[in-house]
């Protein structure tokens, strides 16, 4: 919603000052140039990056008109969850949780937090590293390691449509520059007509300067930083399973566990310890 008013504000902006300036909107509407600057973006987009790169791009762009799924609610919701497990794992033996994680959509646990159990990424994530856990094999530095690797590749796949997008932004005005060019030899060669329709040419030929800016930068500019925020937010998630589960794994009870990764989620969505501690007793009681 924030991007569809954010253009609208753009365009309002530039168009209405404008008009509001003796302009003519009729002057800027050039289909041609449009034309000429986004086919030329497509087609360097296509050939610069491979099919990996622009399918994840092409799955990417929509999120963009949601909004963040990774709220103060869902936090909550993956904490409590967590809790509950390491208790379990504490007072029956990790064996006992061997079927949560193994069949999560099955587990009376996991069942009862849908939030979590919609993201099959994070669940997978998550029920991998208990599994570990269980099976007894290995240390704290290990699975640390094994978790920071896992979450750098996550993080270097997020990139990929975030750098797609950035550099299809920086052509744009390179395009625009093109367009004008095109727009110019088109002049250059017509300068025997009046000097009025003349102009027309001139002007029609600098839209194109005009068009590929403003798309770079009021436009397909801001998606890049906008799924890169997105990026930073999916990441945090897995931090924070991985803080807790490793403070588990070091002997930490689990409600000093769930403090761990409470303490390194954004601010925005951290929920204090009160409202967490509530929250998890709430579960336990359903």
């Amino acid at each position: 919603m924030l991007v569809i008013i954010g253009y609208l504000v753009v365009c309002g902006s530039v168009f209405g000052g404008f008009v509001m300036s003796g302009g003519h909107l009729a002057a800027l509407m050039q289909p041609l140039e449009l034309l000429m600057i986004g086919g030329a973006a497509l087609g360097a987009f296509l050939v610069g990056n491979n099919n990996k790169a622009i399918k994840a791009t092409m799955k990417a762009l929509p999120t963009v008109l949601k909004g963040s799924t990774y709220t103060k609610a869902l936090y909550m919701e993956l904490m409590s969850l967590l809790f509950e497990i390491l208790t379990k794992s504490r007072k029956e033996g990790l064996m006992s949780i061997e079927g949560d994680i193994e069949e999560p959509e099955n587990s009376p646990i996991f069942s009862k937090y849908p939030g979590v159990l919609a993201d099959h990424h994070l669940i997978e994530f998550m029920t991998d590293y208990l599994r570990l856990m269980v099976s007894g094999n290995m240390d704290a530095f290990q699975i640390e390691n094994l978790m920071d690797n896992e979450i750098e590749t996550h993080h270097h796949e997020g990139e990929i449509p975030v750098h797609c997008i950035a550099k299809l932004g920086d052509g744009m005005p390179a395009f625009g520059i093109v367009a004008a060019v095109m727009g110019v030899v088109h002049t250059m060669e017509s300068v025997g007509i009046p000097p009025s329709e003349l102009g027309m040419l001139i002007a029609h030929a600098l839209v194109g300067t005009f068009l590929g800016i403003l798309l770079a930068y009021g436009f397909v500019g801001p998606l890049s930083s906008l799924l890169e925020q997105k990026l930073h937010e999916s990441t945090k998630i897995y931090q924070c399973v991985k803080v807790t589960l490793l403070a588990s794994l070091n002997g930490y009870a689990p409600a000093l566990s769930i403090e761990f990764g409470r303490k390194v989620l954004f601010s925005t969505e951290r929920p204090t310890f009160l409202e967490l501690e509530e929250h998890v007793k709430q579960a336990k009681s359903k």
